[in-house]
């Protein structure tokens, strides 16, 4: 896996992921300094100019930096529950395909401490080197889940006694449901939302109000205003 940018290599190395190769601009004091530490954990450095990196770059917004690591490790279900009852929070991916979206939420779920977040392995977007880099570093922190079925996780959770809610524009008030105990948050794809087929497994429907004239947000911002009524309802600082 190629990541590119200084902080998203930066927690790389942080999180003490393996990184076979590391190339950075010469004359950049920021980026030489994380191919020394990479250097340090083993990592071969190479030292490149500008126009060579830019040759290199799959992103073409390296700054500087661009480090050739192992994939992305996925969790399982079972890591991403091991946390204290009551008080998990599990984030459900129903389709979503762009990168940049699925790197915000995971970036929103560290911040606000998801127990982790579900994505499914048909028809969405897996954890690549724009998810990382988009998250800024928050994908080497939270545990990530790739499914078969997000079904059959929903069904799973709900026998676990999880309050399963879709994020839907045809629900309840958000800050009205009740978010104590262990909850799931489910979101769709871009356009079409959650499916019928999952809504309908679901405890019942959330949505966020708004008065604009825009009918819908940005799954990543539901997202994250979601977890964040999940923090609000609890009482937790920071």
């Amino acid at each position: 896996m190629i990541v590119e940018g200084k902080n998203a290599v930066k927690e790389l190395l942080k999180a003490g992921r393996t990184i076979d190769k590391i190339c950075v601009q010469k004359g950049d004091k920021a980026a030489e300094s994380l191919a020394m530490q990479a250097k340090e954990k083993g990592a071969k450095a190479v030292f490149c100019s500008r126009e060579n990196l830019d040759k290199l770059s799959v992103a073409r917004k390296h700054q500087g930096v661009i480090a050739y690591t192992t994939d992305f490790s996925y969790s399982d279900m079972d890591e991403i529950l091991d946390a204290p009852e009551d008080s998990r929070l599990v984030v459900i991916l129903d389709g979503v395909e762009d990168p940049h979206n699925l790197g915000s939420i995971l970036r929103s779920a560290e911040c606000l401490g998801a127990a982790g977040v579900v994505i499914g392995k048909h028809r969405a977007v897996a954890v690549n080197d724009t998810v990382i880099k988009t998250s800024c570093g928050a994908a080497e922190y939270v545990k990530v889940a790739r499914v078969t079925n997000v079904n059959d996780v929903i069904r799973d959770l709900k026998d676990r006694f999880f309050k399963v809610y879709a994020m839907d524009m045809d629900g309840k008030e958000l800050a009205s449901a009740d978010l104590s105990g262990d909850v799931a948050l489910v979101l769709g794809a871009e356009g079409s939302g959650v499916s019928a087929l999952t809504k309908k497994l679901c405890d019942g429907a959330v949505r966020i109000p708004m008065t604009g004239e825009i009918a819908s947000m940005n799954v990543s911002v539901a997202a994250g205003v979601g977890m964040y009524e999940y923090v609000r309802q609890r009482g937790l600082k920071g």
